[in-house]
């Protein structure tokens, strides 16, 4: 096994065992981070499978808390695989990480709907999501700690930074095998069952993983340490707590690993979750654009590493922190006229005004998804923040009178849910066509589905929709179609009570453009070159606080103690306040009213590392592991 130095200090080549380990390490956690990443792509497929019992707007936070879940055991797994790590070894604790997780992502894809096992089935799907993040938390920690250990003191920054391209490289190959699984199969069949076969696929990449890290060996450094009896018998206590260490924890978290999460998280995913629910445009354009920018900007990781081995670690990652701070609220603006022109205008020129009755708005952060928001202004506030609508609250109606949602010329009474009683999902309907016929006027993108009507209840519908000018003669004239009574029920043509009784089929026609509306990113507007050119800018920050902060992380700790001591703040940044910004950014600007809201959450915590780290975080280069 070739040492991590020569005599003196002096570079050297790289030697084909530290290839074949770099190679290997990286290879296994891209298939690690690719399994981790099929959730956050694929969210709204699961969210749809497993929370279909909810609203969309609080199905859509309900399923990325879920996938926030696997972010939060994160630190656990961290303690709990870092402490095997450092008492019996490097080799063998990644090579159990990758096992769990590569099995946990194959039985998401097999796992039963909400429809067939009720609340089993999302209770059983969080507990995967739990078990990845735990194998996830003992993951990153065993691959840097391996690779820096066989690495020159002075290319350590170059040698790690391999490892930091896996995950953007995971969600790149999670991009386009879900790309490739769409392309062969209807919208229909992926969203009814092919997303499922990215999950499916990855025991494929589990066995490729296993059969790679068997062939490795047990880091040097680690070795001779443990052969000279030196190794930690308590790695937990001797890393936090001792105070001389605990300190260098607590530097880590908030001077480093806080803000590159947030900065990570923001460029990639992020941008990913804007682009599709914000911004409307169709997840298979929005992952192609992230696909192109991630293959664009992954090498930057490795020039940002290979740099930070000339003039420093931190350096980089300050102005990697620095650069988001100051440039998040316009590039993510310039996104939105980029991707979706059209509302970018509606958004500028036509705000919605909000009246309300004091006190009858609430706080509607809901973090665990459950909660019901039922009065006439959380109805009104929810309905436009889904809708990517701005608007301004104002309190002047008279206690106990309903919201009111003007939009242009045209103002929409809302309605409170209780005391709507039976008729809630009727004024429901009403309120929702109403607003959004007010914003389709007033210039938003929105386009209506086309409606399957029964012929007994064609003349009610002709009449409840006067805009469209409908000659219910002249439909029934037209093509139509006939199915069974069970069929029409299934099809919500008919509601159950409607149908009992009936034994004859069901005359069914087809109305386009009729149907419930929908805001959608014209194709033919979305600019590619400048979206991919904002992606890229982004991603250009994630490799700058990304490419360096393993060397730095490992070189901040002795060796008796590094798998666990680097491991826990890394988890704790990146699995606390990086896996949480989805959520809590959706949350932020659909309280505010305000879809740029959100970005005040990555930019405070960035700024808050960016402080900290540069008064008291110290930069590592040249540091000897060997000496530690």
């Amino acid at each position: 096994m070739a040492m991590a130095s020569t005599a003196g200090g002096a570079s050297r080549g790289m030697t084909r065992e530290e290839k074949k380990v770099i190679f290997a390490s990286s290879l296994g956690t891209v298939f690690e981070w690719y399994d981790f990443y099929l959730y956050g792509s694929l969210a709204a497929f699961i969210g749809a499978t497993f929370f279909s019992q909810y609203p969309e707007a609080t199905r859509n936070i309900f399923a990325l808390l879920a996938f926030a879940a696997g972010f939060l055991v994160r630190p656990f797994g961290a303690l709990v695989f870092g402490r095997i790590g450092d008492l019996v070894g490097r080799k063998y604790t990644f090579l159990v990480t990758i096992l769990i997780m590569g099995s946990s992502t194959f039985l998401v894809g097999l796992l039963p709907g909400s429809a067939s096992w009720g609340i089993a089935a999302p209770i059983i799907l969080v507990a995967l999501r739990m078990l990845q993040g735990l194998a996830l938390g003992g993951e990153y920690g065993g691959a840097a700690t391996y690779v820096a250990e066989h690495a020159p003191d002075d290319r350590r920054g170059f040698y790690t930074s391999w490892i930091q391209t896996t995950a953007t490289l995971g969600l790149f190959l999670s991009l386009i095998i879900i790309l490739g699984v769409q392309a062969m199969l209807s919208k229909e069949d992926f969203a009814a069952w092919g997303w499922r076969i990215p999950f499916l696929v990855s025991v494929i990449l589990l066995g490729v993983s296993v059969w790679i890290r068997l062939t490795l060996s047990e880091s040097p450094t680690f070795q001779r340490m443990k052969d000279e009896g030196k190794g930690s018998k308590a790695p937990l206590t001797e890393a936090f707590g001792q105070w001389k260490n605990a300190k260098i924890a607590i530097l880590a978290l908030l001077g480093l690993t806080a803000g590159q999460a947030v900065v990570w998280y923001s460029g990639q995913f992020y941008a990913l979750f804007f682009l599709q629910n914000v911004l409307k445009v169709d997840l298979q354009t929005v992952n192609i654009l992230i696909a192109i920018a991630l293959a664009l900007g992954s090498i930057f990781f490795v020039v940002f590493g290979w740099l930070s081995d000339k003039i420093g670690r931190k350096p980089i990652i300050m102005a990697g922190l620095a650069l988001a701070i100051f440039t998040y609220f316009p590039l993510f603006k310039a996104l939105t006229w980029a991707a979706n022109p059209t509302l970018a205008a509606a958004q500028q020129n036509t705000r919605a005004t909000v009246t309300v009755a004091p006190g009858d708005c609430k706080f509607q952060f809901n973090p665990v998804g459950t909660a019901k928001f039922t009065t006439s202004c959380d109805i009104a506030t929810s309905f436009l923040a889904k809708s990517s609508v701005p608007y301004d609250i104002v309190t002047s109606a008279a206690p106990g009178t309903s919201a009111t949602v003007k939009v242009g010329g045209e103002t929409v009474e809302s309605y409170d849910a209780i005391a709507a009683g039976d008729q809630a999902k009727t004024k429901d309907a009403a309120f929702t066509k109403a607003v959004n016929m007010a914003l389709k006027d007033g210039g938003y993108p929105l386009k209506r589905a086309a409606s399957k009507v029964a012929d007994q209840k064609l003349d009610a519908f002709v009449a409840a929709n006067p805009e469209l000018k409908l000659d219910a003669v002249a439909i029934r004239a037209g093509e139509k179609a006939t199915v069974p009574v069970a069929q029409a029920v299934k099809d919500k043509v008919l509601t159950a009570d409607e149908a009992a009784g009936a034994t004859a089929d069901v005359t069914v026609y087809s109305i386009p453009a009729s149907g419930a509306f929908a805001m959608f990113a014209d194709p033919a507007q979305v600019n590619w070159t400048k979206v991919i050119g904002i992606l890229f800018i982004l991603i250009l920050y994630v490799t700058m606080v990304y490419g360096p902060i393993a060397a730095i992380l490992v070189e901040m700790f002795p060796t008796r103690i590094r798998y666990t001591g680097m491991s826990l703040p890394y988890h704790i940044g990146n699995g606390w306040f990086g896996g949480l910004l989805p959520a809590t950014v959706f949350a932020l600007s659909a309280a505010k009213g305000d879809i740029y809201y959100g970005l005040w959450y990555p930019i405070v915590i960035a700024a808050m590392t960016l402080i900290i780290g540069m008064i008291f975080v110290k930069d590592t280069l040249g540091t000897d592991l060997h000496a530690k």
